[in-house]
């Protein structure tokens, strides 16, 4: 089969001929229709993702969607010819999806909602499991009457994040540049152009200076430090997928409020707790067919014949919306 190999860090991805896998036991063969692309992937490719543990040479690619091909033993979820999309690879050693077949751990997978094509099912799986972590596993985000901020609204896990919280019920707020306003606007949050506006005004203009029931930073850095000034004393939650460096804990101490991160991969690279994928994947496909969640696509279509322009396009921050390449 033709994939998408990693065999130099900083070097382009070669298209190269490989092995096709083959379904072991609670594992799914699956045909690969759509693979995304996430800002993860490109710092795997420049070597500068050292917590996804890749190991060289590494077909990259953790977002897919496709049609089940063959089913392992013990598989009694998934049929072939079922339509599926899921995160199954590209990190921990573990086949990526920049290949014309992946075999996936069926705890992995969900059905793909008929209401998405394949890309943008691929666009979800990432961002969607990250968003559901925060504001559902961490957050405990109940929905009426709490009032959730996004920070980085027009972002891949932002954005999808924006349209969990309110499907959950609660009033949104994202913060984000001058340019993603009217994105943010449109996912159903209230746009905050952080440029002009301080921590201190939108917490008194949104909340009348109580503060946010529950943060959530998709951005990280000094961001997650204001996140830390907006949050509602006592009852409040702050939750990063950005949680690196070295932060001042003070102003969320002086607010009785509590903090929690978020790593996606766990589940790939340790082998416990992967059916919160499933779970996670199945709500997405629930509120897709409501017609509630839609992904936010790049304009242009990638393949494997330009696939370094897909790679580019995140890496220089060129693209409004998910990139996806198409793979079947």
């Amino acid at each position: 089969m033709k994939a998408a190999v990693l065999t130099e860090y900083g070097a382009p991805l070669d298209i190269l001929d490989i092995d096709e896998p083959v379904a072991g036991p609670g594992q799914v063969l699956v045909r690969v229709m759509a693979s995304g692309v996430n800002p993860l992937d490109t710092k795997i490719r420049r070597g500068q993702a050292a917590h996804a543990q890749t190991v060289l040479p590494a077909v990259l690619g953790m977002d897919m969607a496709g049609v089940v091909e063959a089913v392992g033993d013990g598989v009694v979820e998934f049929h072939v010819g079922d339509e599926v999309f899921g995160m199954t690879g590209g990190v921990g050693g573990i086949q990526g999806t920049l290949a014309e077949y992946v075999v996936a751990d069926c705890q992995l997978l969900a059905p793909k909602p008929a209401a998405l094509s394949m890309v943008q099912a691929a666009a979800l799986p990432l961002v969607f499991i990250t968003a559901r972590e925060a504001l559902v596993g961490k957050a405990h985000l109940n929905g009426e009457g709490e009032r959730v901020l996004v920070h980085g609204g027009a972002g891949g896990v932002g954005h999808v994040a924006i349209q969990l919280a309110r499907y959950r019920g609660a009033q949104v707020f994202a913060t984000g540049s001058p340019a993603s306003q009217e994105i943010i606007a449109a996912a159903g949050a209230v746009a905050i152009d952080y440029t002009t506006t301080t921590v201190s005004e939108y917490v008194e203009k949104h909340s009348a200076g109580e503060g946010f029931d529950v943060v959530f930073d998709t951005v990280g850095g000094a961001t997650l430090d204001d996140s830390f000034a907006a949050v509602k004393p006592y009852t409040g939650h702050v939750v990063s997928a950005l949680g690196w460096g070295t932060h001042n804990l003070a102003p969320l101490s002086f607010r009785a409020a509590t903090y929690s991160g978020v790593f996606t991969l766990l589940p790939l690279l340790t082998g416990a707790h992967r059916d919160r994928y499933g779970r996670a994947l199945r709500l997405a496909a629930k509120m897709a067919e409501a017609g509630v969640l839609t992904p936010l696509l790049h304009s242009v279509t990638f393949t494997f014949a330009n696939l370094g322009d897909a790679y580019a396009a995140v890496e220089n921050h060129t693209t409004t919306g998910k990139v996806v390449v198409q793979v079947g």
